[in-house]
């Protein structure tokens, strides 16, 4: 075998539609094979410090965003755990607004430890978006709470005329990411979700469970809206360079993460299920292990349901399973999937699965990073 072809930067290019943190160890090790793999990432985070930039500036979030650059920046950058600690910090809950603004000023000036040590020219790009962010920024801006990383990102995004694939560019350059990242709208819309006992419940961070209760019904539809006080659903196209990555990939993967609000809603805009179907390449799920909130009363021969119906839904014309999902990928020895897996109830929706060794006595009872990565990569 041509020795050329085992180097990261000709690893193949795997897809997946996520967000910002289920994969963070899977993209650790990710990096170490292939510098290709494209990341579709959902703006739709509704919750915490995002909420208030979404409020402030009527933006798609850019925390998952965020999360992603980080975990794909290259290790051997030097400086990169100074870029760490900067982008993960957040201002605390307890202090005084006055006093926030003042250390944010200080930041300006190179002025405070996190932004003084930072390496240049990471550093100089940081202060000029800080500094756009904050001559945008109100007054009355709570600034208690706010990850920095978050206020860098909208300040491009401020600056670049409210787009974020320049900043997003930037910074990929800046921390030598490691491959693709990309929101599946660049837009400020939000998730709703109708429930099995008719309630619409709105915002994705009420869906979750993290932020608040846990549902207590089961969802039944997953739509896009235009805000969080106009439910409308409405039917947003990705744009055309998401559709294009799609069709470039060797193997899609929808993820484990949250089912609904960041496995699904990447498949909602137009477009998306369409591009997935005229891509010949294997598409493959992996389940969650563990409990996520939102599959509360779903099955995993259900969420397989939902995947397809999702899926066929968004596609222009009779789309067959097997143009949308070939494999499910689990370990049903070691793996929690919260009930036994039927895989025949798997199999009888046209659906292969693949029940390999996933699961490590260091990795339990999550899924082994290593052993995942090379399974995806033996589908390629």
């Amino acid at each position: 075998m041509d020795n050329s072809l085992q180097r990261p930067e000709n690893g193949p290019a795997i897809l997946f539609f996520s967000g910002g943190t289920a994969l963070r160890g899977l993209c650790q090790e990710l990096i170490r094979l292939t510098h290709n793999s494209i990341h579709i990432i959902t703006p739709f985070d509704s919750g915490g410090s995002s909420a208030k930039l979404r409020q402030a500036f009527h933006m798609p979030a850019v925390g998952d965003v965020r999360n992603r650059l980080m975990a794909l920046a290259d290790p051997t950058l030097p400086g990169l755990p100074t870029i760490f600690e900067f982008f993960a910090f957040r201002f605390p809950l307890e202090a005084d607004t006055d006093t926030l603004r003042r250390r944010l000023a200080r930041m300006l000036e190179a002025d405070d430890p996190l932004t003084a040590n930072l390496p240049e020219p990471m550093g100089k790009a940081i202060r000029s978006h800080l500094l756009f962010f904050f001559e945008k920024m109100a007054d009355h801006f709570d600034l208690r709470g706010a990850s920095i990383g978050n206020l860098v990102l909208t300040g491009g995004y401020l600056h670049y005329k409210r787009a974020l694939e320049p900043v997003i560019e930037l910074f990929s350059r800046l921390v030598q990411v490691r491959g693709l990242v990309r929101p599946v709208l660049d837009a400020d819309l939000h998730l709703a979700a109708r429930l099995a006992d008719g309630r619409l419940v709105v915002g994705q961070h009420r869906l979750t469970g993290k932020e608040n209760t846990p549902l207590n019904a089961a969802i039944e539809r997953l739509c896009i809206v235009q805000s969080l006080d106009n439910t409308a659903p409405v039917a947003p196209s990705a744009p055309d360079d998401v559709l294009a990555l799609i069709a470039r990939a060797v193997l899609i993967c929808y993820p484990m993460g949250s089912f609904y609000t960041s496995l699904i809603a990447n498949l909602l805009p137009r477009g998306v299920a369409e591009a997935i179907r005229r891509n010949p390449c294997p598409k493959i799920y992996i389940p969650n292990t563990g409990t996520d909130p939102e599959q509360y009363g779903m099955s995993l021969a259900d969420c397989v349901a939902r995947l397809l119906e999702t899926l066929a839904a968004g596609c222009d014309g009779t789309a067959s399973n097997a143009e949308l999902l070939d494999f499910v990928l689990l370990d049903a020895a070691q793996g929690d999937y919260g009930q036994p897996v039927d895989i025949e109830a798997i199999q009888r929706q046209g659906v292969d699965v693949i029940d390999a060794d996933l699961v490590s006595r260091q990795s339990s009872p999550s899924l082994d990073a290593t052993r995942l990565v090379a399974r995806l990569l033996s589908l390629t």
